[in-house]
């Protein structure tokens, strides 16, 4: 499975939540998948996306998934120990870890290589840390919503990029209507 897929099989799992989503090709390509008000599309930030989630966890009682990429957790690694001493039980990071740097060309990111963010995670102290495969990636997800406790899924998947139109909607109507989400 590619990233993609990934997200084609979660979305029916995420579309009652709130959701950060990566900048690049993962924002387009769940705004292809299943747009919804309640999803946050990263178009410029790179590396933010679990950041800003935690935030938006912190700061209400929804719950939050944000949707990162290894390459992006890699370029904020103070991400990770944020979260671990920052503990949200509404807030879910889902890290898709296709060893690459998927909107840039697919070049070869260090978590494709020897560095395990399930590792990493665990290391900077955060405690309910789970690394699955692909394919059960939704059933992972969904027993993470239920629990009720702060998790980061490592999903491990191939890398590969579908065809994908941009996002055509201006980042200010994503932000007002997420907003909107946010405080219905």
């Amino acid at each position: 499975m590619i990233r993609s897929e990934i997200l084609r099989d979660i979305a029916p799992v995420i579309s009652e939540h709130l959701v950060v989503c990566n900048i690049g090709l993962p924002s387009q390509e769940l705004h292809s998948i299943d747009d919804q008000p309640t999803n946050f599309y990263m178009l410029g930030t790179m590396g933010l996306s679990s950041s800003i989630g935690l935030g938006l966890a912190l700061a209400q009682d929804k719950k939050v998934i944000s949707i990162d990429g290894d390459g992006s957790v890699l370029t904020n690694f103070g991400t990770l120990p944020t979260i671990a001493n920052n503990v949200a039980d509404n807030y879910i990071l889902l890290i898709i870890d296709n060893g690459s740097y998927g909107s840039t060309g697919d070049q070869p990111t260090y978590a494709g290589k020897k560095t395990s963010l399930t590792a990493v995670a665990l290391a900077c102290g955060c405690e309910n840390v789970i690394e699955c495969k692909a394919e059960e990636t939704r059933e992972v997800l969904q027993t993470a919503l239920a629990s009720n406790k702060m998790t980061i899924i490592v999903s491990k998947c191939e890398s590969g990029n579908i065809k994908i139109p941009v996002i055509t909607m201006d980042p200010v109507e994503i932000r007002s209507r997420f907003m909107k989400a946010v405080q219905a």
